[in-house]
C-alpha cells in the first residue's frame, strides 16, 4: 500500500510539472503582443532585412512598442516591406526614423524607432520614408579585410 501511495505522489508531481510546463510556454509564446484592436500599422521598406523575422520587437528608447507582423518581398521596387503592427499609446511624428538593430554582436534582430520632431502623426497604414538597412556582419568583414588590402598594395 505505501508503494501504491509513493507511486500516485509522483505522478502528480510528474502532471504538476508538465501543466506549468505547458503554461509557462503559452506565456511565453505570446508575450508583449499587441492587441489588433489597440494597434495600428505601419509600413517600412528597406534594401536589406538581414535576419528579421515575423514577430521581432519593434522598440524605441529600448521600450517594446510594437511587433514585426509582415516581411515581403515588394517585386515592383525590389526592396522588403515591413508592416509593423504599434500600440496606440505610442503615437509616433510621420518623420520617425526606423532602422534594423541587432541585440549584442550575434543576438537577435529588432526594429528601433527613432521619433522625429513633427507635429503630424503616423497614422493606420501609414509609410516610414526614413530607414537604415540591417548590418551584416560578413559585409563589414569583407570590407575590413578589402580595404587592408587595398592599403598594403605596392603604389
Amino acid at each position: 500500500m505505501n508503494k501504491t501511495i509513493l507511486d500516485l505522489w509522483v505522478g502528480l508531481f510528474v502532471i504538476v510539472g508538465i501543466a506549468a510546463l505547458l503554461f509557462l510556454t503559452l506565456k511565453v509564446g505570446s508575450m508583449n503582443t499587441v492587441n489588433n484592436s489597440d494597434s495600428y500599422e505601419v509600413v517600412a521598406r528597406f534594401e536589406n532585412i538581414g535576419g528579421l523575422k515575423t514577430r521581432a520587437p519593434v522598440k524605441s528608447a529600448g521600450v517594446v512598442v510594437g511587433r514585426v507582423v509582415d516581411v515581403r518581398f515588394d517585386n515592383e521596387v525590389y526592396e522588403a516591406a515591413v508592416t509593423l503592427r504599434l500600440d496606440k499609446r505610442y503615437a509616433f511624428p510621420k518623420d520617425t526614423s526606423a532602422a534594423i538593430m541587432t541585440s549584442g554582436l550575434l543576438g537577435e534582430q529588432y526594429i528601433g524607432l527613432e521619433a522625429g520632431g513633427d507635429s503630424v502623426k503616423l497614422k493606420d497604414k501609414d509609410r516610414i520614408l526614413i530607414t537604415q538597412d540591417a548590418v551584416v556582419l560578413e559585409n563589414l568583414i569583407g570590407q575590413f579585410l578589402y580595404g587592408n588590402a587595398q592599403e598594403g598594395a605596392p603604389k
